[in-house]
């Protein structure tokens, strides 16, 4: 791979995937609709050509794409405009692939899965989502499937990390970085998983380098699974986070849900944090090798570290 197209760079996974990329000796276009965000990520980059545009303007698109061997797909939509917005993303991206006759590669994440035994999930498992999202994200699976494209399609679990501001583990550490009450979205009891993005962009850029890997589907696990309330014990250890932290129920969320429309949305994805899905990564790990697993201590320190250079530079403006 000489040169690729991320889609939604300077989100959390694509961000991470840009500077993996870049590691390996590929050259980038980073295309995402904030130059200025853009531009901070990657103005040192040698290897990265920084890109304004918009996902849903097919030229836009198409210009970005050529010269490129493989296109990243990172981009994420509000959950409230996901109907309107997703299918034509991706035709647009497949259109982009055909014309230039490069790959696609998708970081996907679970919902196509559904409810789950509650047992490590292999890529073989059928698929039966039971919410609008999971069955639009399977929708856009088989899309790409269908396409004639060769397609890699890696299915992360939630994530965590520089730049991963629409997460749900965000919701905590926005505010424990600023030593600020905080909430936690879900069972803080429960057993989940949280993928650190630099350890996902690993992973996806080894696969993508591949040719066995395309047609495919690929589960890229955590380190493994973790409690809210273990993860507050390695914050408070590390920072010295004082304040309190409030599990965020599914009731809650409804109740918010009338005022707000992304938690409106948000009500029926909460079963994952009641019965979390949790990835087997055997495929991986047969064909490649180890998964890439930073512990959950040293992928939080980043994470706030980060969190705390935003505050102050925010402050300072």
């Amino acid at each position: 791979m000489k040169k690729a197209l991320v889609l939604g760079a300077s989100g959390g996974i694509g961000s991470a995937l840009v500077k993996e990329l870049v590691s390996q000796g590929t050259e980038v276009t980073a295309f995402a609709r904030g130059k200025e965000k853009l531009e901070k990520l990657f103005g040192n980059e040698n290897k990265v050509s920084v890109v304004q545009g918009d996902v849903l303007i097919e030229g836009d698109v198409l210009k970005a794409a050529q010269g490129t061997d493989v296109i990243f797909h990172t981009v994420g939509f509000p959950y409230q405009v996901w109907k309107e917005t997703h299918p034509p993303c991706i035709d647009i991206m497949i259109k982009a692939a055909r014309k230039h006759q490069a790959k696609i590669v998708m970081a996907d994440n679970i919902y196509a899965y559904g409810k789950q035994s509650g047992q490590p999930v292999a890529e073989s498992a059928e698929k039966v989502p039971h919410t609008k999202k999971g069955k639009m994200r399977l929708q856009m699976e088989n899309a790409l499937k269908e396409s004639g494209v060769p397609v890699l399609i890696a299915h992360l679990p939630d994530v965590y990390g520089p730049n991963a501001e629409n997460t749900m583990l965000h919701e905590t550490l926005k505010n424990a970085a600023v030593n600020k009450p905080a909430n936690f979205v879900g069972d803080m009891t429960k057993a989940r998983e949280f993928l650190y993005t630099k350890d996902a962009a690993k992973a996806i850029v080894e696969l993508a380098f591949r040719d066995d890997t395309y047609n495919q589907n690929w589960n890229i696990p955590a380190a493994h699974t973790i409690t809210g309330k273990e993860l507050l014990e390695i914050l408070r250890e590390e920072t010295g986070y004082g304040k309190p932290v409030r599990g965020v129920s599914k009731s809650m969320i409804r109740l918010l849900g009338l005022f707000n429309p992304f938690m409106r949305e948000l009500v029926e994805m909460m079963y994952l944090t009641e019965e979390p899905v949790v990835l087997n990564g055997e495929k991986y790990e047969n064909l490649v090798g180890p998964l890439p697993r930073t512990p959950y201590r040293e992928g939080l320190k980043e994470t706030i570290s980060w969190l705390k250079e935003k505050e102050a530079e925010t402050a300072a403006v």
